[in-house]
């Protein structure tokens, strides 16, 4: 233990276990969706108010950690998400389903930002880059088990009802874990908490992570409709390109500590939005193959695997006495461009316009590669 009252370990396992668990939220309804439609009219519906906990859960976090620290809400927000579950596996009435859902998204809203935030603040400059990167492999673990156990076990309720096990036994956990207390209390109130927003830098960040998030939100709605209509796959296999693409970033966040050790940031974020390009072309150029297709895939989830971690790593540097709040500012504008993106994307499918979908993960690419020198220069100042 030091210090501070905690140690850094048991606090960087909890918040892994967090970001696993928003990690099986992100992905709680693309395999259990179709079965919950048959089962229940009008279950089409939830994925919107997920995203609503989300977003809430999102704006939420940051002030109450800033002021009231980070275990109390960690516990709160893994319970809210563990009711979600269970109430997907048990509720069959579409009224209960949306109050499961919502709280499914409001506490994977929170676990999202606060795991982030918690692992910045228990990290100096030196390693906070690398240990937001193996935090954010966390998610790609949750988010594959949770799929494989649905690919395996075709009964949805016996996955969900073996994640709230596990959810369960990492909430006692919690409970017997020292975490760093709230920020000093003159540090923090509503003024300086909006008076982050003055900050050149963390809006620059922000509009980083907007693009980003409009890229992760495009390629993962709309891929498996450009590879049928684009490429002529069938379903399964088209979906299955989304798995790579997971796989992808899970390697590419493993790697991102030791290779941010070499090369620095912006090198790194470089060397990763390139390869995330190549992957993007090959994709557009190859959409009828499918090898081609995987490797794509994942070369494009390595290469978008470093902009989070290494973003929230400059965001977290800059703002140290109001982290909570800033990640919270940052994750919400990054949470718009995702829904914006969707959006976008949703209006030229409709319109036949299949091709906008790599052009515009293309120009996503380029304007992030853009931004971020600018923003870290600006936040030097």
């Amino acid at each position: 233990m030091n210090s501070k009252g905690y140690s850094t370990g048991p606090v960087f396992m909890a918040a892994c276990a967090g970001m696993s668990f928003f990690g099986v939220t992100m992905l709680s309804l693309g395999p259990i969706l179709g079965p919950l439609n048959a089962m229940v009219e009008g279950a089409n519906a939830l994925p919107s108010t997920m995203s609503i906990g989300i977003i809430i859960g999102t704006i939420l976090f940051g002030p109450v950690v800033d002021k009231f620290g980070y275990k109390w809400l960690l516990i709160l927000a893994s319970i809210f998400a563990l009711a979600g579950v269970q109430g997907l596996a048990t509720f069959s009435e579409i009224g209960l389903l949306h109050a499961s859902i919502f709280l499914l998204g409001l506490g994977g809203g929170i676990l999202n930002g606060e795991t982030n935030a918690l692992v910045s603040d228990i990290y100096d400059d030196g390693k906070r880059g690398g240990r937001l990167g193996l935090l954010g492999a966390f998610y790609c673990v949750g988010a594959l088990l949770w799929t494989l156990m649905n690919y395996f076990i075709p009964d949805f309720r016996i996955p969900l009802n073996a994640v709230s096990i596990v959810m369960a036994l990492f909430i006692i956990s919690f409970f017997f874990i020292a975490f760093p207390k709230a920020k000093p209390q003159e540090n923090v109130s509503v003024a300086k908490s909006l008076g982050l927003l003055k900050y050149p830098a963390l809006i620059m960040f922000a509009v980083v992570l907007f693009f980003q998030c409009a890229f992760e939100g495009t390629s993962g709605n709309f891929t498996v409709q450009y590879l049928s209509n684009t490429g002529g796959m069938d379903n399964a296999t088209a979906t299955l390109a989304m798995t790579w693409f997971t796989i992808g970033m899970l390697a590419g966040r493993l790697l991102l500590g030791n290779i941010m050790g070499k090369m620095k940031e912006l090198g790194t974020l470089y060397i990763y939005l390139g390869i995330a390009l190549v992957g993007v072309v090959l994709f557009m150029l190859q959409a009828a193959s499918t090898v081609a297709v995987y490797i794509a895939m994942v070369l494009i989830g390595f290469g978008v695997g470093a902009t989070f971690p290494v973003v929230l790593n400059f965001i977290g540097g800059a703002f140290k006495e109001l982290s909570g709040t800033a990640f919270s500012i940052a994750l919400f504008v990054g949470l718009c461009g995702q829904s914006l993106g969707n959006k976008f994307m949703g209006m030229q499918f409709d319109a036949g316009n299949f091709g906008s979908l790599p052009t515009t993960l293309i120009a996503c690419v380029i304007i992030i590669v853009a931004l971020v020198p600018l923003a870290v220069k600006v936040s030097k100042k």
